[in-house]
C-alpha cells in the first residue's frame, strides 16, 4: 500500500479499531497456549474482538498460523492482517549457541550468519518478527538473562547487535526467508539492581549514554523496525511510561521512527511500581511516552478509548501509533501477502544439513578453553570416563529455545560415541558418585566431568544470589578427582560461574556455554583436537560472587591497587580476594601459542580529522594451525570526567598456520575516542591516550599517542 492508502485506511477506522491494532494477545485467545510468562490477566474481550487485535505473541507453525491469519482476514472489518511475533532468540528448530556463547566467538559475522539461518526457519513457519537481539549490557552474572546477551563490553555488544539485525532482515523484511528484528529491552535491563530480574536500575546519565545505549543504537541504525521497552526503571520512572527515554533518547536522539512495543504486561506493572495511579493512568502515560503496542495487559484495551474521547491529544497520539503499526505491516508486505511460509519450506529448512553444520561450527567457534595443563587434546586411543547428568541431558540448548525438539538434541554422550566410535568411552549419567563410577574413573586415562547448570536454571526470572558451582557438582568433581586427577571439566552454563576450585584442580576446563542442537559434536571435535579452540570470555569470570558486578573496563580510583598479592589497607581492594577476574574479558586459550611484537604507531599524534595506524606482528609458535583473537584496547589517560581504564575498540580473528606470522593493523580515528564530557557533550578531548593490542583485556606493553 502507498502512504496515501495507509492514511486513508486509518481515516476509515473507528477509535476502537485503531486501539485494537495497538494490542498484542498471546495464543491462548485463539487456542492452545504455547508460552506464558509473567502474571495472568482477566480480559473483558468483546465477541470476536480477538480477531481485530493487531499482533499475536508466541504462536508458530505454518499451518497453524495460516488458519489464524485466515481468521483475521475474514473477521477483521477492514481485512487487516495480523503480525505474528515470537521469541526466536538463537534458532527456531535448529538451535545455535546461546547469545552469550556467540559473544564468546567474538565473531559478529558468524552471528549474522546464524541469524540468517534462524530467519529462514522462522519465516518458513509463518513468523514475521522475532524479539531479538537482546542488546542489554550485562556485568552481573547473577542476572539470569545474561545468557541472552553478548556480554559486558559496549563496543562488542554493538557489533553483535547490528550483525544480528542484518542477519535476520537480509535483503528485506518483506521477503520470504527474512524476519524483522525487535530490539530489546530498552533500556539498561541488564543493570538490574543486585542482578535481580525485574528490579529497578540506578545509573548516572553518563554511564547510561556511554556504556548501555550504544548497542541499542547500533541495532536501530542497522534498520530494526521495532524496539521493546524494558520492565525496569530509568531515573526511577518505568521504561514503558518514560517519555524522556522513548521520545527524547530513542526517537529524537537515535532517530528511531518504528514501532515501540511493551514487554509482557509491563504497562500494567507500572501501577504495581506505584508510578501510575491505575490502569487508565498507565495507558495514558504509556501512550504519551510513545509506546505503540501494549503486550498482554488490558490497559490500552479497556482504558484508553474512554479517555481519548475526551482528549484531542490522546486521539492524535493514537492515530500516530496506529499508523506506525499499519506501516510496519506494510513494510512486512502483509497487505499483499498475509501468509508467510509453507509446509515445503518447513521441510526444506528444519534441521537441514546446512543448518546442522552451522550449529556444529558455531559451537566450535564459541567454546572457550579456560585451562589446559597438557591434557587436551585427548588421544582418540584413550580410555575415557564421562560423568554427570549433563552428559546425557538435552537441557543444554538454552531456556529461550522454545520451539526446539528435545529428541533432536545431540547429547555429549551421544556425540562422543557417534563422532568417535573407535574411542573407548564409559558414561556414568548421574550427579552422585558411587563405587561403580569411581572404579570406572580410576581405570580410565581421562575423566570428562560434565558439570555446570542445566538450561532451565538460567534465563528470565532465573536470577541467583550465588554463582559458584552447585554443591552437587562440586562433590561429584571432588569424588572423581580423588581417584583420577586427569579431569577435564566440561562446563555447560548460561553465565560465568565462580569456579576457583576447578581452576586449581582441573587439568583442563572447557566452557561449552549452551551449544545448541548439534553443538556437542563440535565440542567433541575440540576435545579430540580435530579443531582448535578460539573462543574468548565475553563476561569476566569472578573468583567469588561477592566481586559482582564486575567488568574489565572499570574506573580507577584515588587509591588503586595493582598487581594484588594480598590485602592493602586503606586502598580500594577486598580483604579476601583480588580485584581482578579469575578469567578476564577477552581471555581464552588455544592449542597453539601466539606471540605479539610491540605495538607500532604510524604517528604519535592524531589530528581530529585524521587517523593513525597501530600495527603488530602475531606469530603462531605452536605446532597447530589456529585462529587468534587480536584485540585493540584504548585508554583515555586524562579526561574532564573519570574514564575507563581501557576500552575495546577493535578486533580481528586471523587464521595463522603453525610457524607463520601475520601483520595486523587497526586504524584509530577521533570518533573512536568520543564520550560524554562534563558538560554532557559527546566529544573527544585532546590529550594523551594509550593503545594495547593483544590476546585479552589484560594485555600489557601499551604505547602512547596524543590527540591534538
Amino acid at each position: 500500500m502507498t502512504d496515501v492508502q495507509l492514511k486513508e485506511l486509518l481515516a476509515e477506522m473507528s477509535l476502537g479499531e485503531k486501539i485494537e491494532q495497538m494490542i498484542q494477545f498471546h495464543g491462548g485467545f485463539y487456542g492452545d497456549v504455547k508460552l506464558i510468562t509473567g502474571p495472568g490477566h482477566d480480559y473483558s474481550v468483546k465477541p470476536d474482538q480477538q480477531w481485530r487485535i493487531g499482533t499475536v505473541l508466541g504462536e508458530a507453525g505454518y499451518e497453524h498460523l495460516k488458519k489464524l491469519q485466515d481468521g483475521f482476514m475474514e473477521k477483521q472489518p477492514h481485512h487487516i492482517p495480523s503480525i505474528f511475533m515470537a521469541d526466536v532468540i538463537h534458532g527456531y528448530k535448529t538451535i545455535y549457541p546461546v547469545p552469550l556463547g556467540q559473544g564468546a566467538s567474538f565473531d559478529p559475522e558468524l552471528t549474522k550468519e546464524l541469524a540468517g539461518a534462524t530467519a529462514k526457519e522462522a519465516s518458513a513457519a509463518g513468523l514475521h518478527v522475532t524479539f531479538s537481539p537482546m542488546c542489554d549490557l550485562s556485568r552481573d552474572a547473577r542476572w539470569g538473562r545474561c545468557m541472552e546477551g553478548t556480554g559486558e563490553d559496549p563496543w562488542l555488544n554493538a557489533r553483535f547487535a547490528e550483525a544480528t539485525v542484518l542477519g535476520y532482515q537480509g535483503d528485506g523484511i518483506e521477503k520470504q526467508g527474512n524476519i524483522a528484528a525487535c530490539v530489546k529491552h530498552f533500556a539498561a535491563y541488564g543493570a538490574a539492581t543486585a542482578g535481580k530480574d525485574y528490579s529497578g536500575v540506578e545509573l548516572c546519565e553518563r554511564t547510561l549514554l556511554d556504556d548501555y545505549l550504544p548497542s541499542y543504537e547500533a541495532a536501530v541504525k542497522a534498520g530494526a523496525p521495532l524496539v521493546m521497552s524494558a520492565f525496569n526503571t530509568i531515573n526511577r520512572i518505568p521504561c514503558s511510561t518514560n517519555k524522556w527515554l522513548m521520545r527524547k533518547i530513542l526517537r529524537e536522539k537515535m532517530g528511531f521512527d518504528g514501532v515501540v512495543i511493551s514487554d509482557y504486561g509491563a504497562v500494567q506493572e507500572t501501577v504495581v511500581h506505584s508510578a501510575s495511579y491505575d490502569k487508565a493512568d498507565a495507558a495514558a502515560k504509556a501512550l504519551r511516552a510513545g509506546l505503540d503496542i501494549d503486550m498482554m495487559s488490558d490497559c490500552y484495551l479497556s482504558y484508553l478509548e474512554e479517555q481519548a474521547k475526551e482528549s484531542e491529544e490522546l486521539r492524535q497520539l493514537i492515530d500516530e501509533s496506529c499508523l506506525r503499526v499499519l506501516e510496519l505491516k506494510n513494510k512486512l508486505g502483509l497487505f499483499d501477502n498475509p501468509i508467510r511460509g509453507s509446509k515445503e519450506l518447513e521441510e526444506a529448512y528444519f534441521y537441514c544439513d546446512a543448518h546442522k553444520e552451522l550449529s556444529v561450527r558455531a559451537a566450535r567457534e564459541s567454546a572457550t578453553l579456560l585451562k589446559n595443563d597438557g591434557l587436551l587434546p585427548i588421544s582418540k586411543n584413550s580410555k575415557i570416563a564421562v560423568v554427570g547428568k549433563l552428559a546425557t541431558s538435552t537441557n543444554i540448548v538454552g531456556s529461550w529455545a522454545i520451539f526446539a525438539e528435545a529428541d533432536k538434541t545431540v547429547t555429549f554422550a551421544d556425540a562422543i560415541k557417534s563422532r568417535y566410535p573407535e574411542t573407548e568411552v564409559f558414561v556414568y549419567p548421574y550427579d552422585e558418585a558411587d563405587e561403580k563410577m569411581l572404579s570406572g574413573c580410576k581405570a580410565c586415562d581421562v575423566v570428562i566431568a560434565c558439570i555446570g547448570e542445566e538450561d532451565f536454571k538460567t534465563g528470565e526470572s532465573k536470577s541467583i544470589s550465588d554463582v559458584t558451582l552447585c554443591p552437587e557438582h562440586q562433590a561429584l568433581f571432588n569424588a572423581v578427582y580423588g581417584v583420577n586427577q586427569n579431569v577435564l571439566s566440561l562446563l555447560y552454563a548460561g553465565r560465568p560461574l565462580a569456579i576457583p576450585m576447578l581452576a586449581e584442580k582441573s587439568k583442563a576446563i572447557l566452557d561449552a556455554w549452551y551449544p545448541g542442537t548439534f553443538g556437542n559434536i563440535g565440542i567433541c571435535e575440540l576435545i579430540f583436537g580435530d579443531a582448535n579452540p578460539c573462543g574468548r570470555v565475553p563476561m569476566s569470570f569472578p573468583h567469588t560472587t561477592g566481586q559482582l558486578p564486575m567488568h574489565y573496563s572499570a574506573f580507577t580510583t584515588g587509591r588503586p591497587v595493582e598487581n594484588w598479592t594480598g590485602y592493602v589497607p586503606f586502598a580500594s581492594n577486598y580483604m579476601d580476594v583480588t580485584n581482578v577476574a579469575l578469567y578476564p574479558f577477552g581471555f581464552g586459550l588455544s592449542y597453539s601459542e601466539f606471540t605479539y611484537s610491540p605495538v607500532e604507531l604510524s604517528a604519535d599524534t592524531l589530528q581530529k580529522d585524521g587517523k593513525i595506524t597501530a600495527t603488530v606482528t602475531v606469530t603462531n609458535k605452536g605446532t597447530r594451525d589456529g585462529k587468534e583473537l587480536v584485540q585493540l584496547y584504548i585508554r583515555d589517560v586524562k579526561g574532564s570526567v573519570i574514564r575507563p581504564c581501557r576500552e575495546l575498540k577493535g578486533l580481528t580473528k586471523p587464521f595463522i598456520k603453525a610457524g607463520e606470522s601475520v601483520t595486523v593493523s587497526f586504524d584509530i580515528t577521533e570518533d573512536m575516542l568520543r564520550f560524554h564530557n562534563e558538560d554532557m557533550e559527546f566529544v573527544a578531548e585532546p590529550g594523551e591516550f594509550m593503545v594495547w593490542i593483544g590476546g585479552s583485556s589484560l594485555t600489557q606493553n601499551g604505547v602512547n599517542f596524543r590527540l591534538i
